[in-house]
């Protein structure tokens, strides 16, 4: 139902053009059940007044609606989606508040940076310096620049009222622009599903009024504190159903950090390592930099594992062991699961091999 009345520009225009590709599909559809009930009705067994003629095979003018209609419709719903797929590209800066209403030039755009995390939502608004979890506010006809990324698995941020969901993936940086036209509470979510807690991946959209804004920003800078990397690394752990935080203040480079992967200590960041592919790698002695681009396994070290997490990347054993097709357990057949073929064994089957290397152990 919000889908179909929503509260933002972005919003309802995806709206006409789910209700416009509906309504012109349906133009064959309707037909096409209607005569499917007429004819069943109209040529049925008893009906023998029905023209009956089994050696009728062709008719130009049924072929030219049969093939017309749908044909016609093609080009419309194509038409729509060429010009939709552009116009509301969410990369795109928005040029409107809404049908009715351009952007004053004056206007100046919001940017929120956003992070989805294990698993909550994390905030951060660059020009105000503040951050929040679990809670988002702007002003009304305002346009939003929202820059999304996630500090481990792909989610999708979602506001419905707002617009459309965009993916948030690690180690990237995927946008959207919108704006919201009326005042309001509303709900966010991620739309793709991310492990253990993501039922409670939630959060509060406020729009307001200019005054009203300007007091939660305010309120955050009064309640909130800082979010430093520390505070960040500790925020960043796993947890469910984690209450509104708000910090007063943030530090500028976090979220470029944690876009880049590098908010942990040691770790080398993204476009540090495209920096020395582009200039044609780093040679023999870029083997130093192996563990600092360990980025898979965060938190194995402190006991914090993922619920399915097996050997080899964290040590806990496995669940069951593989099954015969007879229902008997392939372990008894071969112990340890040595295996040779041509005199060579199978590196990391046998009892006394390596393990896999760290950078195999269950790398994104």
């Amino acid at each position: 139902m919000v889908v179909m009345a929503p509260s933002g520009d972005i919003a309802m225009q995806q709206r006409d053009l789910i209700v416009i590709s509906t309504v012109l599909m349906l133009l064959i559809i309707v037909p096409v059940i209607f005569l499917t009930l007429f004819f069943a009705w109209r040529y049925r067994r008893s009906n023998t007044a029905a023209t009956y003629a089994p050696e009728w095979h062709h008719s130009t003018r049924l072929e030219i609606v049969i093939w017309a209609a749908p044909l016609a419709i093609i080009i419309a719903l194509g038409a729509v989606t060429w010009i939709s797929t552009h116009k509301l590209d969410p990369y795109r800066p928005l040029d409107r508040l809404d049908a009715e209403r351009a952007i004053p030039a004056d206007t100046k755009p919001l940017t929120v940076e956003v992070v989805a995390l294990d698993w909550k939502w994390l905030f951060f608004y660059p020009e105000l310096g503040i951050a929040t979890v679990n809670e988002l506010a702007a002003p009304v006809d305002t346009p939003i620049n929202f820059k999304i990324t996630a500090s481990s698995v792909m989610n999708s941020f979602y506001i419905p009222a707002l617009a459309g969901q965009i993916y948030a993936m690690p180690g990237m940086e995927t946008k959207l622009h919108a704006v919201i036209n009326r005042e309001g509470e509303y709900e966010g979510f991620s739309a793709n599903y991310s492990g253990a807690g993501f039922s409670h991946m939630r959060f509060k959209f406020h729009g307001l009024d200019r005054e009203g804004f300007d007091a939660w920003v305010a309120k955050v800078k009064q309640q909130g504190t800082m979010l430093n990397r520390d505070a960040y690394l500790k925020l960043e752990k796993p947890s469910e159903k984690e209450p509104v935080r708000y910090y007063a203040g943030a530090d500028a480079d976090l979220y470029d950090a944690i876009r880049n992967m590098c908010a942990t200590p040691g770790k080398m960041c993204m476009n540090e390592m495209m920096h020395i592919d582009m200039m044609g790698g780093g040679g023999k002695e870029s083997a130093e930099n192996r563990e600092k681009l360990q980025y898979d396994n965060r938190h194995a070290d402190e006991g914090i594992v993922a619920p399915a997490a097996t050997v080899p990347a964290t040590g806990a054993p496995a669940r069951s062991e593989p099954e015969r097709t007879d229902g008997s357990s392939m372990q008894h057949d071969m112990p340890g699961m040595d295996m040779q073929h041509d005199g060579h064994s199978m590196p990391g089957m046998g009892n006394g091999a390596d393990p896999a290397p760290a950078q195999l152990n269950n790398n994104n």
